[in-house]
């Protein structure tokens, strides 16, 4: 044979198992795992518990993500201003050269649609329509001054997902089971509800981009089956099924010690995650177990989709380990009738946020588990009406200012951070940047975010890009 001839694949194949094994075991070790500056720890696969850069709070994170962008000057920033002069144009000044999808840059103010109180013992400030976030709100920290760089909902959906506006980046979900990932075995490590229409930025906000798509987050139903294709089908039994699979992890197996490539490592993980969830899904979505307590308590029904039902699912999930949960809620885009628009989606979502924070805490569960809850933008005090749209009182994207809650993982409750000028338009005090909440977020987990990189096509990625600091005043 001619030397020129022999490849490196062919060396592996024909010179020695020895080689190639060890070989895969770096492969396995360096690519598919291991943060960058982590400390190692014994692992079986990509998704083993790894150990974190430092001890966090937090061991899982729900992120209840209100898709649409909810309005903050209906729910938790109040400004009696934009009732003062509701109806007169904003003062210049303020707006600058700014400009807006829907809506003139002299448009006028609208002034808030609901009532505000302030409860519990930090006497934080909700709007009436947040009945039942207002009975723990002791236990949520407010952050009234976030911002994003991003105006239009599928950018600013993947901007604060995946810390950049195009798709192709890693999300915030796979970026933690990346680092640090996952307790259960039985499960996905990284699981995606979604309980309305639909969402603008798509799969891109849970992909894994350029990281092994082992680390993608698994789209799970809202009723039913979880997930599509997973039950055997009519006529295979048990053990059919397991001799299926066990020559096709064999072939899979054999090809990766010969190439080495990462995704034939996540071919393999997938189909054994999916013969596990033959038992395990069902036993997960079922909710026989649970008592009438509990279901009062998030409003739900056992087999009957909805935001609440989510919100319970998820609970059940962190408690058997996994590592990161999504729910998208659409339907917060209310360029008309935002009052209607917030009292809608509220009636779908207040009971069961609220219920998941109060939940986690009775069993245990709430100081190692980081909720977020928030939209993409908030939007203007600015009236959007247009009689060829069919708009009238609403309001437009607005990146400069918008509201998010934290709770648990680390977090202090009873905290309200930042603020906004007395027209809700410019952050006054406090700015957190989206990069700022993604550092947060991973800080909670015990992942520094400038260490936690992935390198692609020549140099290191982060999710927080060259950005982000931690906020450390809503830390407990």
């Amino acid at each position: 044979m001619n030397l020129l001839d022999v490849t490196r694949r062919h060396f592996f194949r024909e010179c020695g198992i020895g080689v190639g094994k060890m070989a895969l075991a770096g492969l396995l070790a360096d690519s598919l795992g291991r943060p960058a500056s982590a400390g190692s720890v014994a692992r079986t696969g990509p998704l083993a518990p790894k150990s974190p850069h430092f001890p966090g709070r937090a061991r899982a994170v729900i992120q209840l993500f209100m898709a649409g962008a909810p309005s903050q000057l209906e729910l938790f920033d109040h400004k009696p201003k934009l009732a003062e002069i509701e109806g007169k144009p904003i003062p210049p000044e303020v707006i600058g050269g700014q400009r807006y999808a829907f809506i003139r840059p002299d448009a006028a103010v609208l002034g808030p649609q609901y009532r505000f109180a302030r409860h519990g013992e930090s006497g934080a400030e909700v709007s009436e329509v947040l009945p039942h976030l207002a009975n723990v709100v002791d236990d949520i920290a407010i952050v009234r001054s976030c911002r994003t760089d991003q105006f239009n909902h599928a950018p600013a959906q993947i901007f604060m997902n995946c810390g950049f506006a195009q798709p192709g980046r890693p999300s915030l979900g796979s970026w933690a089971t990346y680092g640090l990932g996952s307790e259960s075995d039985e499960l996905p490590a990284f699981v995606v509800m979604s309980t309305g229409a639909g969402i603008s930025g798509g799969s891109a906000n849970w992909s894994s981009g350029f990281l092994p798509s082992v680390y993608t987050g698994t789209r799970f139903r809202g009723a039913g089956s979880p997930i599509l294709n997973v039950d055997s089908p009519a006529g295979a039994d048990m053990r059919l099924a397991d001799e299926t699979l066990d020559v096709v992890a064999r072939l899979n197996r054999r090809r990766l010690a010969i190439d080495g490539d990462p995704e034939i490592a996540t071919r393999i993980a997938s189909y054994e995650m999916a013969h596990r969830l033959q038992t395990s899904a069902p036993e997960l979505m079922t909710l026989a177990d649970e008592s009438a307590e509990t279901l009062a308590l998030y409003g739900c029904k056992p087999e009957e989709a909805s935001f609440a039902r989510a919100c319970l699912i998820a609970r059940r999930l962190v408690e058997r380990g996994v590592r990161f949960v999504t729910i998208y809620h659409e339907g917060w885009d209310g360029h008309s009738d935002v009052a209607g628009n917030v009292r809608g989606n509220c009636q779908k979502t207040d009971q069961g946020s609220a219920a998941l924070v109060a939940d986690l805490k009775r069993r245990g569960l709430l100081d190692s588990t980081l909720v977020v809850w928030g939209g993409e933008f908030g939007r203007t005090p600015m009236v959007e009406a247009s009689a060829v749209l069919g708009r009238s009182k609403g309001r437009d994207h607005h990146p400069n200012a918008f509201t998010m809650w934290l709770a648990g993982g680390g977090i202090r409750g009873g905290v309200t951070h930042g603020e906004t000028d007395e027209l809700g338009f410019h952050i006054a005090r406090d700015e957190v940047h989206v990069h700022d909440l993604q550092a947060t977020i991973l800080h909670c987990l015990g992942l520094d975010h400038e260490r936690l990189t992935y390198r692609y096509q020549g140099r290191d990625f982060r999710l927080t890009d060259v950005h982000g600091h931690v906020v450390k005043g809503i830390l407990s």
